[in-house]
């Protein structure tokens, strides 16, 4: 993946308000990672964990979405 121009859709789901989930797996073990595109040039990547389940949890997608709203104010007051 890290000599890729871009990510095959195998590996990336659009979760909801600009919110994406990175698949990634390593061994037996299956983990997502939330990120999102920041003016569409910068990958910014939140909170991950390990997938046990079929469907992604919604408390992690919930924290997600608290995170990028805390990017977004910490931006938009020049706090990054």
């Amino acid at each position: 993946m890290e000599t890729q121009e871009r990510l095959p859709t195998k590996f990336v789901k659009a979760i909801k308000d600009g919110l994406f989930e990175l698949r990634i797996e390593y061994g037996s073990n299956i983990y997502r990672v939330f990120f999102i595109f920041d003016d569409g040039q910068i990958v910014v990547l939140f909170n991950g964990f390990q997938k046990k389940t079929q469907k992604t949890p919604k408390q992690e997608i919930e924290k997600a979405l608290k995170i990028k709203e805390a990017y977004y104010a910490d931006k938009q007051n020049n706090r990054l």
